[in-house]
């Protein structure tokens, strides 16, 4: 298992664990619980913390592929950039989600999580952006590039 592996393996987790974490905090947001709120910050420091990895392993799966035929540069260029914001979004949900945490206990005040909340929220949507593009980069169907005859064709050929 090479770097390419792991951003593959990995790359779905913060996606995922954005909207996860997004959710449980609103839930204990409505019901107004600590806890819930705290496990909810707690998911979304870990989802931050498990970017990283992500993040550092889009250059060698690049390297890897880039090369390859059918491969678009900048397909993977869009990836990159959108991948760039969506990890200083993470790292800003992550923050406040960890301030938010440490505050719950010195104040009242729903500010702290609400922030965390929409900026969790603002990192899902770029996380899940930056999925997508990952996925134009190697699976051409999803792309749009051919027309969809194309694509029936091509596969009804694959499984002579």
């Amino acid at each position: 298992m090479d770097l390419t592996h792991i951003h593959l393996l990995l790359n779905h987790f913060p996606i995922v664990g954005t909207l996860i974490g997004a959710g449980v905090m609103l839930w204990g947001m409505a019901l107004n619980q600590k806890t819930i709120k705290a496990v909810a910050a707690i998911i979304i420091v870990a989802t931050t913390i498990m970017a990283v990895p992500v993040y550092l392993t889009g250059e060698p799966a690049e390297e890897r592929v880039e090369n390859v035929t059918g491969i678009s540069e900048s397909a993977m260029e869009e990836h990159e950039e959108a991948a760039e914001l969506a990890i200083s979004l993470m790292a800003a949900a992550g923050i406040a989600s960890l301030a938010a945490l440490l505050l719950q206990y010195r104040s009242s005040s729903r500010v702290p999580f609400g922030l965390a909340t929409i900026l969790t929220l603002v990192a899902f949507a770029a996380m899940a952006r930056v999925g997508y593009l990952g996925g134009q980069i190697r699976h051409t169907e999803l792309s749009g590039s051919q027309p969809l005859s194309q694509q029936v064709n091509s596969s009804e050929s694959d499984d002579d």
